[in-house]
C-alpha cells in the first residue's frame, strides 16, 4: 500500500476521506476496548469532471468541495487517510524468489520496469506486501506490488493540503475494502470472498482468501455507465437521464427494475467476466460469497442478477456490521442507507499509522 510514512504522529485524530468521481465521503471511526465506534459520516456530491479516472482534473474545485464537506460534517480531524483508484494506480500480484523485505525493495527499485509499465523509477512511488510462500512454486514467495506516478500522488497531497488537510496514508480503494471486510466479517483460512465496489465511473474487484488479497482488478464502468446507456436510449440530457434512473430505482415496480438491469448489462457482464477469469486462474477455489459496495450496489435487482449469472451468494456489504454508533446520531435505517457508499471510507478510517 502506498504510504507517506514518518510525517505525522499516530496520536493525531485521523479521518478517512474517500474521493470518488461523483462524491467525496468522510468517515471518522474511534477504536476503543469495546471495538470500533462510528463518530462521523458525511458526503458531498462532485460535479462531473472534477475527478476523472482517479486523476484530479480540477484541483481548485475539489478543494472548495472538501472545505464545504469539512464544514458541514464539523470534522475536527486535519489528518486523513485517502486512497487512489482506477488508472491512477497499479496493483499486481507477482512471484519473487524468497528474500527479506530490504532485498526485495532493492530488487524492485532496480528493475521496476520488469514488473510494471513505468519507464523511469524516479517518477514512481511504490510499496509492497509479502503475502507468503507460493503454494505452486517452491522457493518462491507471492508479493502484492502497488505503484503510482509521483505526480499523481503529489496532486492528492497538494490538493488536500490546500483544503487544510495532511495525508498520513495514501491507500488503494481495493485494499480499503479489504480492511473493512477484515474488521467486520468472520472468515476461515480458506474462505474466498469477492468484494465488488461499484462506484460512479469505476468498479473495483478484490478477491480475498482468508482475509488477504489474491486477485485485484479495476475496470472503467459504474453507475454513470448505466445513466449514459439510459441517455443514449432516450436522447435526453445526462442530468435528466440520471433523474430518470433514480426515479426508476425508487419506484419499486418490476418493469422499472428490468429496464434498469438492461441498461446495467455491460457492467454486470464485466463483473461476470472478472469472476470467470479468477475462477480460471485459481481453479478449485470455492467462492463463499460476493459482497457488493458502492452506491450502485443498492440498485434494485442487481444482486439477484449476479446470483443468476454467477451461482454464488451475493449480498450488500455492511461496513457497520461490527461497528457501533451513537443511536442519537445514527439510526439503524441511517446505517443501512449509507452503508454501501461508506465501505471505502470506513476502511480508510480504520487504518492506523504503522499499518502494513
Amino acid at each position: 500500500m502506498l504510504k507517506l510514512n514518518g510525517l505525522f504522529s499516530s496520536k493525531k485524530q485521523i479521518a478517512g476521506l474517500d474521493i470518488g468521481s461523483s462524491s467525496v465521503k468522510l468517515a471518522e471511526i474511534a477504536e476503543g476496548p469495546d471495538g470500533y465506534t462510528l463518530q462521523n459520516f458525511a458526503s458531498i456530491p462532485l460535479a462531473k469532471g472534477i475527478v476523472a479516472d482517479g486523476i484530479i482534473a480540477n484541483p481548485n474545485a475539489l478543494v472548495e468541495r472538501i472545505k464545504e464537506l469539512l464544514k458541514i460534517s464539523r470534522c475536527r480531524a486535519r489528518t486523513v487517510v485517502t486512497s487512489l483508484s482506477g488508472y491512477s494506480v497499479i496493483a499486481k500480484k507477482i512471484g519473487f524468489p524468497s528474500m527479506d523485505e530490504e532485498s526485495l525493495r532493492e530488487l524492485i527499485s532496480d528493475e521496476i520496469e520488469k514488473y510494471l509499465p513505468f519507464g523511469d523509477m524516479k517518477d514512481v512511488n511504490f510499496d509492497f506486501q509479502i503475502l507468503g510462500s507460493s503454494d505452486m512454486s517452491p522457493g518462491q514467495m507471492e508479493v502484492f506490488l502497488v505503484a503510482a506516478k509521483k505526480d499523481v500522488v503529489q496532486s492528492y497531497v497538494d490538493t488536500l493540503k490546500k483544503a487544510g488537510l495532511e495525508v498520513a496514508i495514501l491507500d488503494v480503494d481495493s485494499f480499503a475494502l479489504e480492511t473493512m471486510y477484515e474488521e467486520n466479517y468472520d472468515y476461515g483460512h480458506d474462505d474466498v470472498c469477492i468484494l465488488v465496489n461499484i462506484g460512479a465511473s469505476m468498479t473495483n474487484i478484490n478477491v480475498v482468501k482468508g482475509g488477504a488479497s489474491i486477485f485485484i482488478r479495476d475496470f472503467p464502468l459504474g453507475g454513470t455507465s448505466i445513466t449514459e446507456n439510459l441517455q443514449d436510449k432516450t436522447g435526453v440530457s445526462f442530468e435528466e437521464a440520471e433523474r430518470m434512473k433514480l426515479e426508476k430505482a425508487a419506484s419499486g415496480d418490476e418493469q422499472s427494475r428490468d429496464e434498469l438491469l438492461a441498461y446495467a448489462d455491460p457492467l454486470l457482464l464485466e463483473i461476470e467476466r472478472s469472476v470467470d477469469y479468477f475462477r480460471s486462474t485459481y481453479p478449485g477455489k470455492f467462492i463463499k460469497q460476493i459482497l457488493l459496495c458502492g452506491g450502485t450496489a443498492r440498485m434494485p435487482g442487481i444482486a439477484e442478477a449476479l446470483v443468476q449469472r454467477l451461482n454464488v451468494e451475493v449480498e450488500i456489504a455492511d461496513p457497520f456490521r461490527k461497528v457501533s454508533a451513537d443511536k442519537k446520531s445514527f439510526s439503524a435505517e441511517d446505517l443501512k442507507e449509507i452503508g454501501p457508499q461508506a465501505s471505502v471510507g470506513v476502511g480508510l478510517a480504520m487504518r492506523r499509522i504503522g499499518d502494513k
